[in-house]
């Protein structure tokens, strides 16, 4: 249960050990992993790294080359997220597309979320170094076509393109790590990720709304094509041609033809489609029907990969195993959770303590921060070896949910700004470790021919969250908001029905947080306008709150044994059983 090491121990006869000497990623499903007692978590007391080797290496001139140009591309994938928010009163305003604005940013996920399990098991089969390429050119292509959109579904169109791109940034930027670093360094790399994603969501905001009354909209979207194309070819020309998946499956020798065959084109298209449909009904207003069909999808995906498939898109072991599956759910709920603090950290900046939107938009720099620095830490000082956790996980899952109690209860006019601020800080820095530790973990749950697919699988649930986080979020906090300015004024009117003008009020103050202090409202309507907000977010972050703990039972559930683990634990049992009686080895 306790986190531990795994290092060199003999064996028995013809068994083959897994130990800091083997590599991350084999073919060999029956290699074991042998574990020494359990020792100090500091990375300065870990056991000599000798032979703790990347699976592939490249010169120190062409690792600079890929963390820049990757660094780049993550970059550019993460502002779409939040630029778009700074851009979308413009596009919408060009296109005349009010009524769908919503969609600007729902497409770039969708496609993004419904394609990062395709873009994994792809990586099995063709060279990352290839597909980083590609991804790069869809990136670009989709930023040529949005930039030259006059009509909305032209502009969707380039903004689904772009989101195929950007599914096989993030998923191969972390395969990369997985091959080019050793298992010492590995937490300090996804740490690196991770911080360059939050940066571009950061920063994402804060650059287009710079750029926008100066450059227009459309030449953000014409910037972003040679940027794209030039880092998906920096990589591309960084990484040694003789650079493989890693798993056998994609090495010299073996033809295109071959390695198109291999595709479970099927499965491929009934995956997409069942993540389209579930992404699409929780995407504004939830909408049952596409979920119902999403979820009659999804057991119509699992039986061709069980019964159908030759070579399944997601490995029946994988959609067997325990400790992936939780470990997905249990991040699927953890960034649920995380992206209520994103979307309203500015919304309670600007409706509860009354700053500029400018400077509301500045809330997320604290938290993101904290975030980039959780994952650097942890990675630099705790995940640098290969082993369990589950401890770990725990410990940063509950920390975060104390974060968000304290943001409950510090989303008020009569608390300081700055008790707001760096509670929003830590809140970031639990969520950095958490996602650095909940990947290390996964992958020691899962058999190392199989990482590419669960790290995929893992940022698939990670895309999820963003949609299913805004839409069950924001309708806890709408009926709240709702229901506590109705009932304030009715109490400031002393009747038991609303106004026309009341309602309207009502729904500007829902509609426009920023009508709280910038609308013209006499004191006592302010008073129950901020009061309003202060019980819709108070009762959001709770609710998160209570996902948070189903969380922490979720990822305990996970288990803090590896599938090496529990071989070398029979392999054990069944040594003692012949120590007791000798008789037994005969």
């Amino acid at each position: 249960m306790p986190d531990q090491y795994e290092g060199d121990d003999s064996s028995s006869p013809g068994q083959t050990v897994a130990s800091e000497q083997t590599p991350l990623l084999r073919s060999d499903t029956s290699s074991q992993t042998s574990r020494s007692a359990p020792s100090s978590p500091e990375c300065q007391d870990a056991p000599a790294a000798d032979g703790d080797e990347a699976n592939q290496k490249v010169s120190p001139r062409r690792a600079v080359a890929i963390i820049l140009s990757i660094y780049v591309l993550i970059f550019l994938q993460a502002s779409n997220m939040s630029g778009m928010t700074m851009a979308q009163s413009a596009i919408a305003e060009d296109l005349d597309a009010y009524e769908y604005a919503m969609w600007f940013t729902s497409a770039y996920l969708i496609a993004l979320s419904s394609l990062a399990p395709l873009t994994g098991r792809l990586a099995t089969i063709f060279s990352p170094r290839s597909m980083v390429l590609v991804a790069s050119v869809f990136f670009a292509l989709g930023g040529v076509i949005t930039a030259g959109a006059y009509s909305f579904s032209v502009f969707i169109l380039g903004r689904v393109v772009t989101g195929m791109g950007g599914a096989g940034l993030m998923v191969l930027a972390f395969i990369l790590v997985l091959e080019l670093t050793s298992k010492k360094q590995r937490g300090l790399f996804v740490g690196m990720v991770n911080a360059g994603f939050t940066m571009g969501i950061s920063l994402g905001a804060v650059v287009f709304g710079i750029l926008i009354p100066v450059t227009g909209w459309r030449a953000l979207f014409w910037i972003q094509v040679p940027a794209g194309f030039i880092a998906g070819l920096g990589v591309y020309f960084s990484i040694p041609k003789s650079f493989t998946s890693g798993q056998g499956e994609g090495g010299k020798g073996v033809s295109i033809s071959t390695k198109l065959k291999k595709i479970d084109y099927l499965g491929a298209v009934v995956l997409t489609a069942t993540i389209v449909c579930f992404l699409y009904g929780l995407s504004g207003k939830i909408e049952v029907t596409p979920i119902l069909v999403s979820l009659g999808l999804l057991i119509i995906f699992v039986l061709i990969e069980r019964f159908v498939a030759a070579d399944p898109i997601i490995p029946i072991a994988i959609l067997q195993d325990r400790g992936t599956l939780l470990s997905c759910f249990s991040q699927f709920g953890f960034m649920a959770s995380r992206w209520a603090v994103l979307f309203y950290a500015p919304i309670t900046a600007l409706a509860v303590f009354g700053l500029s939107p400018g400077a509301s938009g500045s809330m997320l720099i604290p938290t993101n921060i904290g975030f980039g620095a959780g994952g650097l830490l942890v990675g630099w000082l705790h995940v640098c070896r290969a082993g369990s956790f589950w401890t770990s996980c725990l410990v940063s899952i509950a920390l975060f949910a104390v974060s968000l109690l304290t943001l409950s209860i510090s989303s008020s006019p009569s608390i300081s700004i700055w008790v707001y601020i760096t509670t929003l800080f830590f809140n970031g820095l639990f969520t950095g470790a958490t996602l650095n530790y909940t990947l290390a973990h996964m992958l020691h749950l899962t058999l190392p021919e199989n990482h590419y697919i669960a790290t995929s699988l893992l940022g698939t649930f990670r895309g999820f969250a963003g949609s299913f986080g805004s839409a069950i979020g924001g309708g806890i906090f709408m009926r709240t908001l709702r229901g506590s300015l109705e009932r304030g004024f009715r109490v400031v009117d002393g009747t038991d029905q609303l106004s026309q003008g009341r309602k309207k009020l009502v729904s500007r103050l829902i509609g426009s947080p920023a009508f709280v202090y910038n609308g013209g409202l006499g004191d006592i309507d302010q008073q129950v306008a901020v009061q309003g907000y202060v019980d819709g977010l108070k009762v959001l972050f709770q609710a998160a709150l209570v996902l948070s703990f189903m969380v922490l039972v979720i990822q305990a559930a996970a288990g803090w044994k590896g599938p090496l683990d529990k071989k070398e634990d029979t392999e054990e049992f069944r040594e003692a059983l012949m120590e007791h009686d000798p008789e037994l080895e005969a």
